[in-house]
């Protein structure tokens, strides 16, 4: 039956696991921090059910889905995640900004096990965590104390910090956001990090981490990490028919292949920048023809669009519906960028000041 030290040989495999972080995993045992039921892939993993399997999957390398929905009911919703003990080496990628001696605030304490990591190392008093969700706060509590440690826990808006326990030398968000806070500066020593997930609707991932210097804090963007939106900032969710009712768009031609967004994450990213608050969903034909639809919604739900992609075309087809052409602006975000040169991601710069948030070239 898997155990601790089969997660621990997976990650030393993979070149994950530190010699720094090496003691806090092997202490901490993640099954204090995965409840009995949990989503991986697209399955249902049952302690009842199967035991081994459950284990197995508890010391895997992979993310588990905990909470959907907020834990709201979902009938006639779409379920999409909102909670998840994330993948261990993805996890300890963004912990090598750590040091010892560190004062830590963590954005987003989950289910706790990132806070044990960090709290085994670190001290219960060096680690301060918060979470939003009153339900995941008391859930992250129970199994911190289950595996014997008692960070600084807070339940609260992950958004505005924990100035109280201010000012810490790291703050790391489990988390997206699309607009970092001022706060998370204003409580960040000079001279130490943040490290968060960022993006848009458009195109969310990318690790921002920035340095905090004279009150403002400066970085870029890089990997390819998939976490849960902030609650606050998240983008919309639904079905295609939350969108489209049958309504007559706009019809006209475009001549750019829809699938270069879908497939280069540099060009994605740059649109993103411009088009923060619609998303893209590529559905391919069920028929084999290799045709596609490219649909845009608009977080509001007010604007759709679409790209009738076909093989041997240099032509497509596009429809647009609602107040904005989204299409038009995701297309006009492209060849601006095109026009630059096609800048890769880790050329762009992110400055968060008292102001707001700006990225450029």
């Amino acid at each position: 039956m898997s155990s601790p030290g089969r997660l621990l040989e997976i990650l030393r495999n993979k070149g994950a696991l530190t010699p720094e972080w090496a003691p806090a995993v092997a202490a901490v045992d993640r099954a204090h921090f995965v409840p009995d039921t949990f989503e991986v892939g697209e399955r249902t993993v049952s302690r009842s059910a199967d035991e081994a399997e459950w284990r197995r999957m508890v010391y895997a390398d992979l993310p588990l889905i905990t909470q959907h929905n907020d834990g709201r009911a979902t009938a006639g919703q779409v379920a999409f995640p909102t909670c998840s003990t994330s993948m261990p080496s993805l996890m300890l990628a963004m912990a090598a900004i750590v040091r010892d001696g560190d004062a830590v605030l963590e954005i987003g304490t989950g289910t706790g096990y990132h806070a044990a990591w960090l709290a085994h190392r670190l001290g219960e008093d060096r680690t301060t965590s918060i979470e939003t969700d009153k339900a995941l706060h008391d859930i992250a509590r129970d199994n911190l104390a289950r595996a014997g440690l008692h960070p600084h826990l807070v339940c609260g808006d992950g958004l505005a910090g924990v100035p109280e326990r201010a000012r810490f030398d790291r703050t790391i968000a489990t988390c997206t956001v699309r607009d970092i806070p001022y706060a998370w500066v204003e409580q960040t020593a000079p001279g130490g990090t943040i490290l968060t997930p960022w993006g848009s609707s458009f195109h969310s991932y990318s690790f921002a981490t920035l340095t905090v210097r004279d009150g403002r804090a400066t970085g870029g963007f890089s990997g390819r990490p998939a976490f849960m939106w902030a609650r606050q900032q998240r983008r919309s969710y639904g079905r295609i028919r939350d969108w489209y009712h049958g309504e007559e768009g706009e019809r006209a031609t475009t001549t750019l292949d829809p699938r270069v967004l879908e497939e280069d994450p540099d060009a994605r990213f740059a649109v993103g920048l411009r088009v923060r608050d619609a998303w893209p969903l590529l559905c391919p034909a069920d028929d084999g023809s290799d045709e596609a639809t490219y649909w845009l919604f608009d977080d509001a739900r007010s604007s759709w669009a679409t790209v009738e992609y076909a093989p041997g075309r240099h032509t497509y087809e596009t429809e647009q519906h609602g107040p904005r052409r989204l299409w038009d602006e995701v297309e006009s975000a492209y060849r601006d960028w095109t026009t630059e040169g096609s800048p890769t991601r880790d050329r762009y710069r992110i400055t968060v000041t008292a102001e707001g948030q700006t990225v450029s070239l």
